[in-house]
């Protein structure tokens, strides 16, 4: 067997063990209700230097040898990260953005403006702490630590909003919002760090690159997402479907990510800013989104995220004084800035708490920027294992902090809904069984049904509330002291646009008074953790009578 023989047998057999690894700890993680995140990263802790390079350092030699197939496995990670950021650029809804306007714009620009200040201000007031390579000015690397605690990880968030049932309440439209903005500021700053990093010959000054990289955003997110809106349908009517709509978004991507490369910003922007472009798009179908979602969640992540734990020896880099002060100044800012941006923008104290909460979360998108800024020599090893600590520790926490700040009444869901407004129904649209809710529910109540019916078709018109798992969610604030709700069971499924694509067969309707919105929100989140999976859903849906369905609920 040749050499080059060897090397690639070498090379596929890495890569096997990595995603392997990276999936197997991934699953165990999601099954102990973690983040798959943890278990990725921690796959890479055991297959690198932490682990085997420690205790089997010819295996791991072995493993990862100097020379080809070493840069054949940064290539391919590369490419992940290129890829995660335009799944991430697909997620991102400008409509959403812009209709919340003066909120998310306070919560973003104060959640990027006073991380950014503290993280500067330690760089020069803690000179010992933060360690820098000298062939950088010190300036440079005070605004690198400034964006990489400010930056927001969008799909980690809209994942936990998911997850705790509040992803198309109002409060987690700003979140949302507020992610995306903080997201487009932060990578644009970080991207310019980059550019003048002097590691990559970069053919244009400073004012020219920042000209372009503006220039790039606006005509991509301006123009290029309308030619993009009407270029799709033919694709996806003409050409071979769905190879020829995936073909045509990833050569999209890779050509935004090589154009931001080449001007002197890292290609992970130009892949972002394409994803937004392409994701905006009326047309782009939902089965696309989630093939092309778990395509690279499944693949290009896992090889991302067990590649954190090959750089560095966690061991012999692990700074405690260090990894507290980065705890500390992420959280402080984060909070403080998001949640002072909430709470000016006309939320109440929790409320406002529970949003910066929601925003903590650096997630992926802090481990790339470490990783990046590690490999362009900005950091040193026990700077990038802090922020990886942040990085996780941050996402694991958003959620159950977010959750105690709108759990803070004892008010629950399963206490408001009584038997007598819980109808097992065969309606065919959601517009009969909305109505049929609010009729029963105005009656037993004695509410004014025609302002109900008005206000929930209303949110509902906004935005569609289905949520996955079987369940939709639509909601209203009424005049009315006290919150009520109602449950409609249809084995047939009704179109509710949820976000996995199933027909929704429990319709649950809840109503809250006008003045509390820290009670919507708190009970919109407890009935979205009862139908955290399809499994428990299927199990709501064997009872037989409204007596029973509302048992099951208690169970859970």
């Amino acid at each position: 067997m040749s050499g080059e023989s060897i090397n690639i047998t070498r090379f596929l057999i890495t890569i096997s063990l990595l995603l392997f690894t990276a999936k197997a700890l991934g699953e165990l993680f999601t099954r102990i209700r973690q983040p798959a995140i943890m278990g990725e990263i921690i796959a890479g802790l055991i297959l690198g230097p932490t682990v085997i390079g420690t205790f089997f350092p010819s295996f791991h030699q072995w493993l990862f040898p100097d020379g080809g197939i070493v840069t054949s496995i940064e290539g391919l990670i590369t490419l992940a990260v290129v890829l995660l950021l335009l799944v991430s650029g697909l997620e991102v809804d400008l409509t959403i953005a812009l209709r919340q306007g003066k909120t998310a714009i306070l919560i973003s620009s104060l959640g990027v403006i006073i991380p950014f200040s503290l993280g500067v201000v330690a760089v020069y007031a803690f000179p010992g702490l933060f360690e820098h390579n000298s062939s950088h000015p010190r300036m440079l690397f005070a605004l690198f630590i400034g964006i990489a605690i400010s930056i927001s990880a969008l799909p980690v968030i809209a994942k936990i909003l998911m997850d705790i049932g509040i992803f198309r309440t109002e409060i987690g439209s700003v979140i949302i919002s507020a992610a995306m903005f903080n997201d487009v500021i932060g990578w644009l700053i970080f991207s310019i760090i980059l550019g003048n990093l002097g590691t990559a010959h970069n053919p244009f000054n400073f004012a020219t690159t920042l000209i372009l990289t503006l220039s790039f955003a606006f005509i991509a997110v301006v123009f290029l997402r309308k030619l993009i809106n009407r270029i799709i349908p033919y694709i996806q009517n003409k050409i071979s479907y769905p190879g020829g709509m995936l073909g045509f978004i990833f050569i999209l991507g890779l050509l935004g990510a090589a154009f931001t490369q080449y001007i002197g910003i890292h290609a992970i922007f130009g892949s972002f800013i394409i994803g937004i472009a392409i994701g905006n798009s009326v047309h782009l179908k939902e089965e696309i989104r989630e093939n092309i979602n778990q395509f690279v969640t499944n693949l290009f992540a896992p090889l991302f995220f067990v590649s954190i734990g090959l750089r560095v020896n966690f061991w012999t880099h692990f700074d405690l004084p260090l990894v507290i002060i980065i705890m500390v100044l992420a959280f402080t800012g984060k909070v403080a800035g998001c949640g002072l941006g909430a709470y000016l923008g006309g939320m109440n104290k929790n409320d406002s708490l529970a949003v910066g909460f929601g925003m903590i979360s650096t997630g992926a998108m802090g481990i790339i920027l470490g990783l990046i800024a590690l490999e362009s020599g900005l950091i040193t090893e026990k700077l990038y294992v802090a922020l990886v600590i942040m990085a996780v520790t941050t996402s694991v926490s958003s959620a159950p902090l977010m959750n105690y700040f709108i759990n803070r009444k004892k008010i629950t869901f399963t206490g408001i809904l009584r038997p007598e407004l819980v109808f097992f129904t065969d309606f065919s649209t959601k517009e009969e069984a909305i109505r049929h809710l609010v009729d029963s529910t105005a009656a037993v109540h004695k509410l004014d049904k025609k302002d109900v019916l008005n206000d929930v078709l209303k949110r509902e018109n906004e935005s569609s509330t289905g949520i996955a798992n079987y369940l939709a969610l639509p909601h209203g604030r009424i005049k009315f002291n006290k919150p009520v709700a109602a449950a409609a069971i249809n084995s047939r499924g009704i179109e509710f646009g949820a976000l996995d694509g199933e027909k929704s067969r429990i319709i649950i309707l809840l109503l809250t008074p006008k003045n509390k919105n820290e009670m919507q929100l708190k009970l919109l989140s407890e009935i979205g953790q009862k139908f955290r999976s399809q499994d428990i859903s299927n199990e709501y849906l064997s009872a037989e009578t409204p007596r029973e369905f509302i048992k099951l609920l208690n169970r859970e």
